[in-house]
């Protein structure tokens, strides 16, 4: 008897919150919604989600996209791993913040393969530390909204 999918590879059924919720389990669910308010909090009208059917192999992922692809959130069974993609300039940003990252998603971004179209990171979201990281990462890919760069200078007292 086959071993049962990791993902969720119904293609009779877009997945919904209690689908969703279901297969990757109260904790992961959690992180799940977490992120889905961070985005939509962050990127307030800058993403619509869309759910992607990848074929059997790869199933369903919930996409956010503008003109270039932002983030995929991937429910498999008991798990939530989320894929980003860092094209060359994004690189530079996030090879800059490295340091600040846990260990884990230090090494998973090292050993992420480089494609013509950038650098493909899966992480999977099994600790709320892991999704601090994928939130900073995403404000790397792209500048929250309202948010203003300022510059490092010195502090003068009077």
């Amino acid at each position: 008897m086959p071993d049962a999918p990791l993902r969720m590879t119904d293609a009779t059924h877009t997945p919904d919150t209690t689908s969703v919720s279901a297969w990757i389990g109260p904790t992961h669910y959690k992180r799940w919604t977490r992120l889905l308010q961070y985005i939509e909090t962050a990127y307030p009208g800058v993403f619509v989600p869309e759910w992607l059917y990848g074929g059997k192999k790869y199933g369903w992922g919930l996409r956010f996209k503008k003109s270039k692809s932002f983030c995929t959130l991937i429910p498999e069974r008991h798990r939530l791993l989320v894929l980003i993609v860092f094209g060359g300039p994004e690189r530079e940003k996030a090879q800059a913040i490295l340091k600040s990252l846990t260990p884990g998603v230090r090494k998973a971004y090292r050993q992420a393969t480089t494609y013509h179209d950038g650098k493909w990171l899966t992480l999977c979201v099994d600790r709320d530390e892991i999704l601090d990281d994928v939130q900073t990462l995403l404000a790397v890919k792209r500048r929250v909204v309202g948010a203003r760069d300022v510059p490092d200078r010195e502090v003068r007292k009077p």
